[in-house]
């Protein structure tokens, strides 16, 4: 089930269902395991319950590293990024998601690449870096191309890159 229900134009967040994300993660409970610890940080993070995803975020990571692949650790740190966008610790998220980004390109993970560009995309347009926020979709969208992305993660990457070419556009008039 997707609780995604759309994007919002303007901030790119995520539109969802709060009630089946409450029930889902209810349904989630105290589960420990590296899959239900990253479904309850996005959940939480959609929740807007920042503080709480920063913490299992935080553990997500520690039980990727001791017990998963470096796919796993990647996907992790990514997803703790997303958490720290949402506290507007933008240079550290940006420190992470770039990391995470050189890591999976080098090693060959397009999807898991697409996956920290669209998030550095993400963490540029809220800090108002317009121009690197479109260089960043466009990378993942190029990615995304590439690995044979669903049309639903390409057209979110669609969306990202018309919202930064619009902001850059009123930045440019504005200025």
């Amino acid at each position: 089930m997707s609780y995604i229900k759309g994007y919002d134009p303007d901030t790119l967040r995520e539109k969802v269902d709060a009630r089946a994300c409450q029930e889902r993660l209810d349904e989630i409970g105290e589960q420990r395991s590296l899959p239900a610890l990253l479904e309850r940080v996005w959940l939480l993070k959609v929740l807007d319950r920042v503080e709480d995803a920063l913490v299992i975020s935080e553990q997500s990571v520690r039980v990727a590293r001791m017990a998963g692949t470096r796919k796993d650790l990647l996907r992790a740190r990514i997803l703790h990024a997303t958490v720290l966008q949402a506290r507007a610790a933008y240079a550290a998220a940006d420190q992470e998601l770039t990391t995470c980004a050189e890591e999976a390109e080098g090693q060959g993970w397009a999807s898991i690449a697409a996956f920290a560009y669209q998030h550095r995309g993400k963490v540029n347009y809220d800090a108002g870096d317009f121009e690197s926020a479109r260089k960043d979709f466009k990378r993942a969208l190029f990615l995304r191309q590439e690995s044979g992305a669903t049309q639903e993660q390409l057209e979110s990457t669609l969306l990202a890159v018309d919202a930064a070419d619009r902001r850059r556009s009123a930045t440019s008039v504005a200025s």
